[in-house]
């Protein structure tokens, strides 16, 4: 028993990693808020995905696009893995909050490498990417349609059945993965800081039709914690979580002026997101694209 908790206590520990240390997605890879991919990931029979009731994986931040560029902060193991804590500008945390990847996603580079290039696509291009996405299922963290292959190989035991896969490597987008999967990861990956992208569009104390003639095509309709995004003057697109419906919901569109209608039964609009504290029961819209 001693030497068992001896050797479990070396597996968890956590090692500052060298000020110096960077690395560089080599393809997309899970981001964890937690080190213990392997509770997540494969589970105690190697077969299973850790979901919540509503069938996400909360701890799923998000999805690095591969040349995502990553500070390492230090690193650990989680049975025979190596996890690194990383940072990285492409995903902005709060004070106190930690990231985790798996180092086999992941090149070491030791000199700190340029971010990731981005680039805009054409309007049309990211219309055309939004409409592709449509039927998608709802994923936690979620920004790439297709999800990570590779975790089949690497955590989950044995061939996996071809029903499952899906759910399996993450496939799917949440709300704000939706546009920055189809923007090429350009946009910010969070709703707190889509509430200030780009220029605001003056809504406060008009009606949902007066709001709907203002809009344009990939507009964001947007507050913290969801985002939708206009695809025409009728049309909205977004994925949506609908804990405890078939599938829990996905990417859908609606008819424009009656998703307003609905937003604005609980929300009202303002014309920018307001100070901490006063953010509640508010959206607003940004206009990120410019014509």
């Amino acid at each position: 028993m001693r030497a068992l908790l001896i050797l479990l206590c070396a597996c968890c520990c956590y090692v500052p990693a060298d000020a110096a240390s960077y690395g560089v997605t080599l393809r997309p890879a899970p981001v964890l808020n937690t080190a213990a991919f392997r509770s997540i990931f494969g589970g105690s029979n190697g077969k299973t995905l850790k979901r919540d009731r509503c069938g996400q994986v909360r701890e799923l931040e998000f999805i690095a696009l591969p040349g995502t560029a990553f500070n390492i902060l230090g690193e650990s193991r989680d049975g025979a893995a190596k996890i690194f804590q990383v940072e990285t500008d492409d995903y902005p945390v709060a004070a106190g909050a930690k990231l985790y990847v798996d180092s086999r996603f992941i090149e070491l580079r030791a000199e700190k490498p340029i971010s990731r290039a981005r680039s805009l696509p054409a309007a049309a291009d990211i219309i055309i990417a939004l409409k592709a996405a449509i039927g998608s299922p709802y994923v936690w963290g979620g920004n790439i349609q297709d999800g990570v292959a590779e975790l089949t190989g690497l955590f989950y035991d044995g061939s996996v059945p071809a029903a499952a896969r899906r759910e399996l490597t993450l496939s799917g987008l949440d709300c704000s993965g939706l546009l920055y999967q189809a923007t090429g990861g350009l946009t910010p990956r969070n709703t707190s800081q889509l509430v200030s992208y780009g220029r605001a569009v003056r809504i406060a104390g008009k009606t949902s039709e007066a709001i709907a003639g203002l809009l344009e095509p990939l507009d964001l309709i947007v507050w913290s914690g969801h985002v939708l995004i206009v695809l025409d003057r009728n049309t909205v697109i977004e994925s949506r979580l609908e804990c405890g419906k078939k599938g829990n919901g996905g990417v859908m569109t609606t008819a424009l002026r009656q998703r307003l209608t609905e937003i604005m039964r609980t929300r009202q609009p303002a014309d920018q997101w307001p100070a901490a504290g006063k953010q509640r029961d508010v959206f607003v819209v940004r206009r990120w694209l410019y014509p």
